[in-house]
């Protein structure tokens, strides 16, 4: 086992708060020389629009990629059906294989006066690889 990540999973679904995880993530992957994987989890209602998060958030991933200089052939996707914990929790496992999972402190469907929301709260206490939570950025 490596002492740094070389594998970072990120859960992105286009909120402020991925955003500024996946920020942070490409930041220290390229730092790392690690591999990124941006995890797009398909809830109930998700399963109905079968658009690719490639084409989805092509433009806001490409922007973060120029602002962190990190190398878009680091990166990948993995989109796959069910609730954004459950799909986090298994990027540990084949086929991402991640030792590093990253999310924002709330998702796009939180409520606004929480700390943390329940899919940052739950991989806290259950993930089986360190998992970082980045905090919400002022103002967002």
């Amino acid at each position: 086992m490596s002492a740094y990540p070389r594998t970072i999973a990120v859960g992105y679904d286009g909120s402020p708060d991925a955003v500024a995880a996946a920020h942070w993530a490409m930041a220290t992957a390229r730092l790392l020389g690690a591999h990124l994987v941006l995890v797009h989890a398909r809830g109930m209602l998700g399963r109905l629009d079968r658009r690719d998060p490639r084409t989805i958030f092509a433009a806001p991933v490409a922007d973060l990629v120029e602002s962190t200089g990190f190398d878009p052939t680091r990166l990948s996707w993995h989109d796959t059906d069910g609730d954004a914990c459950s799909v986090l929790l298994r990027c540990a496992e084949a086929p991402v294989f991640a030792d590093l999972v990253v999310v924002g402190s709330r998702g796009r469907d939180e409520h606004a006066g929480m700390l943390l929301g329940s899919t940052s709260l739950q991989l806290a206490e259950r993930s089986p690889v360190p998992v970082v939570i980045v905090p919400t950025s002022p103002g967002a």
